[in-house]
């Protein structure tokens, strides 16, 4: 008799029949983790397996799982008003947007949607229509960088610089520039970091007047390039970046989908380098993840531009059916309190440090060739050769990742950017790892990379 199947068996099948994953090509042999339940920073999957989330999802469980308290925000606020449209308002939509402006430490105003792509897509149009209506009818581009990522929707994938995800969409939405990233690892021989930023930060204008200083409306640029390599920038790149935008009336955008909510070990990334945005985007840590949620945050006074009622199309004309959901405002709150209360934006900066610190060790193994970091978020760039600085192939990487895996260790790469270039593996646990946590991802993953 043909035994029944397994409830785990059951449900990988039924997973390839009806379910279509992000970003990751079809395997009949190799099945995807079918998670069940999660706690602090460990997932465990259909098998009663566990392993130690170093990615913290999709670099958005903040908080870590399992926190009953966000889950009651949420259920509470689901009893009394489950959905409102912010065509009017509800008040946890008006608490949170005045606790983000207290974190901003500006003065902004906030209109939610409920993810990156989302809310950096309402950035341009916002930049846009702004610089219509101050009589700069021409601003329509925007200059991005290569490696940066802003989104899976027509305009942002515009905006970011990775080939590999825009290649058999194209073409997408018009007007999008792109620079070269300030990749110090890479830079010239001779060079000093400074010498190179600045460089780099100098395309950025060059490209602007090549193009017609009154043809551009914003630049875009995550603090830290995260996805993308983790490609982290020198002060003096960010203040020429922000220089150079308002010598020639563009906008600043910076997106904070990643960076943002502790991760840096600042409330936000731009705060490490202590620039002001003209706009603000985010996501990701704003609910960690429990439910969806993303906000633009702009500046007071280009906001003031969309108030003249004397132009019919002066207002915003962006509508988003469930962003704001009254019970995202909620959690969202309820989650801000959170890494304030047990102090998780001070504990992000030392946990990095910790690792870093730890990871330094590897810069003798012959396939590291640099590891940087920022706040929480780890990159180990790995090569074949360091003269040459040659990435390795694909494989290894997915190699490494699997032996990790195999130890009970997520970690993650940023694939699908840039052909060739795929070969930084990434960390960035959740902030509320305690101390054995970190332990364990140094532990397991130095014992892979001695087998490597």
């Amino acid at each position: 008799m043909q035994s029944l199947e397994t409830e785990s068996e059951l449900a990988i099948k039924k997973d390839q029949k009806y379910l279509w994953h992000n970003i990751t090509p079809y395997s009949e042999t190799n099945p995807p983790m079918i998670a069940t339940s999660a706690s602090g920073s460990w997932v465990t999957d259909i098998h009663g397996n566990k392993y130690l989330d170093g990615m913290s999802g999709l670099w958005c469980v903040n908080v870590g799982y399992g926190r009953k308290e966000l889950a009651e925000a949420a259920y509470n606020q689901l009893l009394s008003l489950p959905y409102f449209p912010l065509t009017q308002s509800h008040l946890p939509a008006i608490a949170l947007a005045e606790k983000l402006n207290e974190w901003l430490g500006d003065d902004y105003v906030i209109f939610f949607s409920n993810s990156g792509s989302e809310a950096n897509e309402a950035a341009f149009k916002m930049a846009r229509q702004y610089q219509q209506q101050i009589g700069q009818h021409y601003r329509h581009k925007f200059i991005a960088r290569y490696r940066g990522y802003h989104g899976n929707s027509m305009g942002a994938l515009a905006a970011t610089g990775q080939a590999q995800r825009k290649y058999k969409y194209e073409p997408l939405g018009g007007g999008f520039l792109h620079v070269a990233p300030p990749d110090s690892y890479r830079r010239p021989a001779g060079q000093t970091v400074e010498e190179f930023n600045l460089q780099c930060a100098q395309a950025i204008e060059d490209t602007i007047v090549w193009e017609g200083v009154e043809t551009v409306a914003a630049v875009i640029m995550e603090p830290v390039i995260t996805g993308g390599g983790v490609i982290v920038p020198h002060q003096v790149y960010m203040d020429r970046v922000q220089e150079i935008c308002r010598k020639h009336g563009v906008l600043l955008i910076i997106d904070e989908v990643i960076c943002g909510f502790g991760r840096s070990g600042r409330k936000f990334g731009h705060h490490n380098f202590n620039i002001k945005p003209d706009i603000v985007t985010m996501a990701k840590g704003l609910t960690s993840a429990y439910l969806p949620l993303s906000a633009t945050a702009v500046r007071k006074d280009i906001y003031e531009v969309f108030k003249d009622n004397s132009d019919d199309y002066g207002y915003f004309r962006h509508v988003n059916t469930f962003g704001g959901n009254p019970a995202a405002c909620a959690l969202a709150l309820r989650n801000l309190e959170i890494l304030e209360q047990e102090d998780l934006i001070e504990r992000a900066d030392i946990l990095g440090a910790r690792l870093n610190r730890e990871f330094s060790e590897l810069l003798d193994h012959k396939l590291v060739g640099d590891i940087r970091s920022f706040g929480l978020v780890t990159g180990i760039e790995l090569v074949e050769d360091k003269v040459t600085k040659k990435p390795v192939h694909l494989d290894t990487v997915k190699g490494i990742i699997a032996k990790c895996k195999a130890k009970g260790l997520i970690i993650g790469k940023n694939g699908d950017t840039v052909a060739g270039f795929n070969n930084v593996l990434t960390f960035a646990p959740p902030l509320s790892s305690t101390d054995e946590d970190i332990q364990f991802i140094v532990d397991t993953f130095k014992s892979v990379m001695s087998e490597s």
